[in-house]
């Protein structure tokens, strides 16, 4: 295997490793399990807030579904992860090293925000949150050096999907991989790969869609770090559009 590929290939198995530890942290620990699930429950019902005008525009609701399920989402991407892990060197032979680059993106972004929600969930007193304990959960871990690379991340991998619809002949190498990614051990990579694909294709054009997600993203992320964060949200001032993201 070439250096740099060897080098890539290690990569997204130490982001795995580090989902692996969270995912054997939580575990160990059934109330903080709990407490994890109804964080990302929480981010969940947030991000259908942030985005309810996407989730019903024509042609925005795939890609915005796409980004809950497969990104922001509570589901359970533990097969997903074992797949990676298992088989990163076939990974890294098998798919186009344009594919393998986002491949590692998402594995970094599952990574950081494994980390974060771990460390956010333990602030939290226990499984019911509301909005004051979130922001005193986010303003107890998560610098914003942490929220601006989760942020860029997932726009990345926004636009590595963008970049693929403009490569036809990358959907047409997709589809014959079916058979070597299945027999590989690959089928759930391949199905996040063809659902972006064909989510981000179906947009015509992904520009307007990843700046919505870059200001909302970044807004609110900016005003849970404001120290009057608690203020600001005690007092509700009309047209807050930044914490008001929040359920």
């Amino acid at each position: 295997m070439p250096t740099e590929t060897a080098s890539q290939a290690q990569r997204i198995l130490n982001h795995l490793q580090i989902v692996s530890a969270q995912l054997a942290l939580r575990a160990a620990s059934p109330p903080l399990l709990a407490k994890v699930q109804a964080l990302k429950r929480y981010q969940q019902a947030r991000f259908e807030r942030s985005y309810a005008d996407l989730l019903q525009s024509p042609r925005y609701a795939g890609a915005a579904r796409f980004f809950l399920e497969e990104l922001y989402g509570p589901g359970d991407f533990s097969r997903r992860d074992a797949q990676f892990a298992r088989v990163v060197p076939a990974l890294v032979r098998l798919f186009p090293a344009e594919v393998v680059g986002t491949v590692e993106k998402l594995a970094q972004l599952h990574g950081l925000s494994e980390q974060l929600d771990t460390r956010m969930a333990q602030q939290l007193d226990g499984p019911a949150l509301d909005r004051a304990a979130y922001i005193g959960a986010w303003q107890a871990v998560a610098s914003p050096a942490e929220r601006e690379q989760q942020i860029a991340l997932t726009l990345a991998i926004g636009r590595a999907m963008e970049g693929f619809t403009r490569k036809p002949l990358l959907r047409q190498a997709l589809r014959m991989m079916r058979g070597p990614a299945a027999a590989a051990g690959l089928s759930e990579l391949q199905h996040f790969l063809e659902i972006g694909f064909d989510t981000f294709k179906a947009m015509q054009g992904a520009q307007e869609f990843l700046d919505i997600v870059r200001r909302r993203e970044q807004a609110l992320a900016d005003a849970l770090h404001a120290p009057d964060a608690l203020a600001r949200l005690a007092a509700c001032p009309p047209g807050d559009e930044s914490l008001g993201q929040l359920p």
